[in-house]
């Protein structure tokens, strides 16, 4: 008996483990959820929940030896879900009418938004995956579910969406001249 508790606390990451892999992995994380849900609240929130999550399940984040992709997927998950939530409020805001909008960010901001929105869900969380995190095919197939060819396709045509989504009418007028 008093092996297994041993055994069982080898498993675990202490305190100071954990606190040195948040301090090294949370902005990356919020970033790259950031860009994933457009909204740095949310992904501030999420991110931070997902790690209160990974605090009491240290054993499955040192045992998978993949812990950030761990939280992100948590963090991910989050945000589905509370997108679901949002969803539904905003569609009630809708029948009863919208409360008056606040200043918006910047043109370049909302143009990189917005062609990522174009995006269907999974294409737009590979991409930036990809692109953001810096994941590999097989890392983000192995992170999301998918096959490295079903990863391969979300790459290709999410860059030629936001290829074509991000023109800026100006160079093509300036090229045509």
């Amino acid at each position: 008996m008093p092996g297994e508790t041993e055994e069982i606390q080898e498993w675990l990451l202490t305190v100071e483990e954990f606190e040195e892999f948040y301090a090294h992995t949370a902005s990356r994380l919020i970033g790259q959820l950031y860009v994933m849900l457009g909204d740095l609240h949310e992904a501030q929130d999420v991110v931070q929940e997902a790690f209160v999550r990974g605090w009491s399940r240290r054993r499955q984040l040192d045992g998978g030896g993949e812990p950030e992709a761990w939280i992100r997927t948590v963090a991910w998950r989050l945000a589905v879900s509370r997108w679901r939530v949002h969803r539904r409020a905003a569609d009630a805001w809708q029948r009863r009418g919208s409360p008056s909008a606040d200043p918006g960010p910047g043109p370049e901001h909302v143009a990189l938004v917005s062609a990522l929105r174009e995006l269907p869900p999974r294409q737009r969380r590979t991409v930036t995956l990809h692109y953001l995190c810096d994941l590999t095919v097989v890392q983000i197939a192995a992170e999301t579910g998918l096959s490295t060819g079903t990863v391969k396709t979300h790459l290709a045509r999410g860059r030629a969406a936001l290829s074509h989504l991000l023109q800026d009418p100006r160079a093509e007028e300036a090229y045509g001249a």
